[in-house]
């Protein structure tokens, strides 16, 4: 059985009405390890905090052999068979024997965090990175509008990376749009409270949307000595 890691998570509502961020992780009894998910409901509505949490819930519990793309159809699954019209984004890590798959649709990032440096290892499925990749300007509303959700997203619009540095952060977009990079990895380095400062330093900064955070700490990272750097 794979040890599991030392982990954290915390969310805030900040100004909206409802906290429609979701997360979810499971480890199946003699597994592989931990599933994690962090999913984040479109909209400011009961019916996107439930599908973030019908998200999360359905991905942290797919078959881990299966992989991170597979945790991401079976949020979809589950999502489809809520009806309605409630929507997320989502971003699952699956365990592998080198680290971690990551999978994802919509705006929800993944860092890899090895101790002492922490690297974006997702992209945005939004507009204003669709416009970036075609060098097009860039307004501040098209970073909000998502290109891929969990409700819409086909197989081959799932994005998908790995990590190795045996340690994660995922997080909404409460947390990546508000806080820099230098910022995040300062704050990386607080051992045991680094998702609740996070979110914290997030709305205290003036974020207006929900803010969650997932820290899934490296192993054998001396977090109180050394130096931190945000990778390229």
């Amino acid at each position: 059985m794979r040890e599991l890691p030392h982990w954290h998570t915390a969310s805030a509502q900040g100004p909206r009405k409802h906290n429609a961020d979701a997360v979810g992780a499971y480890a199946a009894a003699g597994g592989a390890g931990i599933v994690f998910a962090l999913a984040d409901g479109v909209g400011d509505h009961p019916n996107a905090a439930h599908a973030a949490r019908t998200a999360a819930s359905a991905a942290a519990r797919a078959p881990v052999e299966q992989g991170a793309v597979a945790a991401v159809l079976a949020a979809q699954r589950a999502v489809l068979e809520l009806g309605g019209t409630g929507d997320c984004v989502l971003v699952v890590a699956v365990p592998t024997d080198e680290g971690y798959g990551v999978a994802w649709v919509g705006d929800a990032r993944a860092y890899a965090w090895d101790g002492y440096t922490v690297r974006q290892v997702t992209k945005d499925h939004t507009i204003a990175q669709y416009f970036r990749d075609h060098g097009q300007p860039v307004t501040p509303r098209m970073e909000h509008v998502v290109t891929t959700s969990v409700r819409t997203a086909g197989t081959h619009e799932i994005g998908t990376a790995t990590v190795t540095t045996g340690g994660l952060l995922l997080t909404s977009d409460g947390v990546h749009k508000t806080l820099d990079g230098p910022t995040m990895l300062d704050i990386l380095g607080m051992p045991g409270g680094a998702a609740t400062e996070l979110v914290r330093t997030a709305i205290s900064l003036g974020g207006s949307d929900n803010a969650t955070a997932i820290v899934v700490d490296p192993p054998s990272a001396d977090l109180t000595t050394e130096k931190f750097r945000v990778a390229a």
